[in-house]
């Protein structure tokens, strides 16, 4: 036998126990998050719809995420601690909100990563364009929450539904959607329904500037086709099904967001960072395109496709990408001839009615916060110290 020949041999060898390995990973991986699956990880995940369940589908992963994010908590985490409020140190009537975009490598990124870490679901980078925003209080100086717009998905039925959008219209237009990847209260201020407040500063006046000025001349990451962005809706995703934060969501007399439908459970939150890679390496050893792909130049879906294509590559059936958590999809209009704008009807959109971040405030703390605090005063006894045993493994 020539060297070539035992080369390929090896490589055929190397690539059959790396075939092998990742079944096995997958199979124990799904079956230990509670997934109904055969010996050869060929079997439909197990439906299981509940807010448990689908935190326990999650559990295993929020474990890794704390356990790779050790090392920074280690150095940041007391030294971060006073800017997250006491219960004793929040006066209901006189929160008053403000935003401020994060910039990357400073102490307010710092910040937004610890806050993602108190959330039970892992949060995503996100992808393509990112604005990430902390939420302060400024009548203590402490964080209310979190707000990050990424690109949304491109393919979206229930979305592009509303919209009436064919492929085309899709393609065009979708540069004025964003899509909220972390919206939520921290502690104690989730207990006073601060979520619906952060929820509610998605659609203020600020949000569209900072948008507007950050993305008004940018260039497509995918297309190269010069843009000029105007944000005028968001969507968002609830983690847990169907959502008791976004609905009747309604101040003034306008709705913040509505319910649109549910997406489809199929998505890849299931398969770790880890056993991707390697999903990566045997895509690379079958010299698949996808292997060399990034969440930009290949589209948002890319790890989406290149999963797929290794479960298909291995034998596998793609029906574990379905993992049965069917999400609620919510919208929320910026603009009030939203829907005609995005389907090319109107030239420009209509920004009328669009509040400021301390009016939405406002008439959150009359609608929400304030009756809240008097039903359910315990928020008193939060104690910010408890945010290291949320962060503990």
């Amino acid at each position: 036998m020539d060297s070539k020949s035992r080369t390929r041999g090896n490589a055929s060898r190397s690539l059959s126990k790396l075939e092998l390995r990742l079944k096995k990973k997958l199979h124990k991986h799904l079956v230990a998050l509670g997934f109904q699956t055969d010996s050869t990880a060929r079997g439909d995940p197990k439906v299981i719809y509940d807010k448990d369940g689908i935190r326990l589908r999650h559990s295993l992963h929020r474990e890794q995420w704390l356990k790779e994010s050790a090392n920074f908590l280690e150095r940041n985490l007391l030294r971060l601690l006073r800017y997250f409020a006491s219960g004793n140190e929040i006066v209901p009537q006189k929160i008053a909100p403000r935003i401020e975009m994060v910039t990357s490598g400073t102490r307010e990124a710092e910040l937004f990563r610890l806050a993602c870490l108190t959330w039970s679901v892992p949060v995503s980078e996100g992808y393509g364009r990112r604005m990430r925003f902390l939420v302060w209080d400024d009548s203590n100086g402490k964080l209310i929450g979190l707000i990050a717009l990424g690109d949304p998905v491109f393919n979206l039925q229930v979305r592009d539904r509303l919209i009436g959008w064919s492929a085309d219209d899709r393609k065009a237009r979708l540069v004025h959607i964003m899509d909220a990847y972390v919206l939520g209260a921290l502690p104690p201020y989730n207990l006073l329904l601060g979520g619906k407040l952060v929820a509610c500063l998605v659609r203020t006046r600020e949000v569209r500037d900072m948008f507007g000025k950050r993305y008004n001349r940018s260039t497509g990451i995918i297309s190269g086709e010069s843009k000029r962005p105007r944000l005028v809706m968001v969507t968002t995703t609830s983690a847990l099904g169907r959502s008791s934060l976004y609905n009747r969501l309604r101040l003034g007399g306008e709705d913040y967001f509505q319910s649109i439908g549910y997406t489809s459970g199929f998505g890849h939150f299931h398969v770790p960072n880890p056993l991707f890679e390697e999903m990566r390496e045997y895509l690379r050893l079958r010299k698949h395109s996808y292997f060399d792909g990034n969440r930009f130049g290949n589209g948002p879906n890319w790890k989406f496709r290149a999963i797929r294509a290794a479960l298909e590559l291995m034998g596998v059936k793609r029906d574990l990408l379905h993992h049965g958590i069917q999400r609620e999809v919510f919208m929320c209009h910026l603009a009030e001839n939203c829907i005609d704008f995005l389907r090319g009807e109107m030239k420009r959109p209509d920004y009328n009615g669009l509040l400021s971040v301390s009016e939405v405030g406002a008439l959150s703390l009359e609608r929400w916060i304030c009756p809240r605090a008097l039903r359910r005063p315990d928020y008193v006894n939060w104690k910010r110290d408890n945010l290291v045993r949320l962060l503990a493994l």
